[in-house]
């Protein structure tokens, strides 16, 4: 048995977003999102990482060919989301364990939400675990369908719900723990008999329960974490997300943020405490600010830099350490 392994979805282009770039290298504080789900799997204890990239694949390799852990698997062709597994084929064979499976647009997963889906995996002894939310915006979303035990019967999708399901609020999040060997046979029994003419990854868990295997809907998500960004609206929420919990915690622990709505810190920076920070300074990158600072008001800070304790950076100074 092998520890987790995680495939990212990285293959999809940006047409919402209307932009050449691929979607998951927009950025999102001052990094790719993508990296933002690496670091939610490694935090979940996964050990091997594979993102499987299409559109421009070359950029894709090349942003994240500096993560020693990532490998890569082309979808040269977009067929759906069960095609894009069918690309890892041989890393799925190789492997003896769980397997999540990401979408590479999520910048807000929790280690604890993918967790959950590993730890019921194996306590259950699942083929599957489906990670699932409840939410009121359930429209455009795959619904989750229970038995009258409870108990995961399929997904529906929405344009193929009836009224009655249409009116369920838990829905499917994208995000899923595998048994990698049951994956790799229901991917073999899928079929593009729908109007996309696309291998559907959703069809996966209908084939395993069909074949007696236990999978099961787990609600370990809240809608925050669970919506991918597919557009720039949504790219500046999440940026909005992340800055807010950022400064929470470096309030809490002991930073004075004068102005936190008028103020941009990277969430990687490190500040120390009882300093003080104006409004308006905008600090990215990797940034150590010591104990006692006072930075700004309109200060710019780009790393790499450390500044000792005691450090004051005047308005409308500007210090990089490029």
């Amino acid at each position: 048995m092998s520890g987790p392994m995680a495939i990212v979805l990285a293959a999809g282009k940006s047409t919402r977003m209307k932009s050449a770039l691929p979607k998951v290298l927009h950025q999102v504080c001052g990094r790719p999102m993508i990296e933002y789900v690496l670091d939610a799997a490694r935090s979940a204890s996964v050990t091997r990482i594979v993102a499987i990239v299409g559109h421009r694949a070359d950029l894709v390799r090349a942003e994240l060919s500096k993560h020693p852990d990532v490998e890569f698997a082309l979808q040269a062709e977009q067929k759906g989301t069960g095609h894009a597994l069918m690309m890892c084929h041989e890393q799925l064979r190789s492997h003896r364990g769980a397997v999540l499976v990401l979408a590479g647009d999520t910048p807000l997963l929790k280690r604890e939400s993918l967790a959950s889906l590993l730890k019921t995996l194996h306590e259950q002894k699942a083929a599957c675990v489906i990670g699932t939310a409840v939410t009121e915006a359930n429209f455009g979303l795959g619904r989750i369908i229970r038995n009258t035990s409870g108990q995961f019967e399929k997904i529906v999708e929405e344009k193929d719900a009836t009224p009655e399901e249409k009116q369920v609020r838990e829905i499917n999040t994208g995000c899923y723990a595998f048994d990698s060997q049951s994956l790799l046979a229901s991917l073999d029994q899928i079929r593009p008999n729908n109007s996309q003419a696309e291998y559907y990854l959703t069809d996966c868990p209908r084939v395993m329960k069909d074949a007696g295997k236990s999978v099961v809907a787990l609600e370990a998500f809240d809608m925050v974490e669970a919506l991918g960004v597919n557009t720039r609206e949504q790219l500046a929420e999440v940026t909005r997300t992340l800055q807010k919990a950022a400064m929470s915690q470096w309030m809490v622990n002991g930073t004075t943020i004068v102005s936190p709505e008028n103020t941009f810190i990277d969430p990687q920076v490190q500040i120390g405490a009882d300093t003080v920070i104006e409004p308006f300074s905008h600090i990215s990158g990797a940034v150590v600010i010591g104990d006692n600072c006072r930075i700004g008001p309109h200060a710019v800070i780009t790393g790499p830099i450390q500044l000792g304790s005691g450090t004051i950076v005047s308005p409308f100074q500007h210090i990089s350490g490029k």
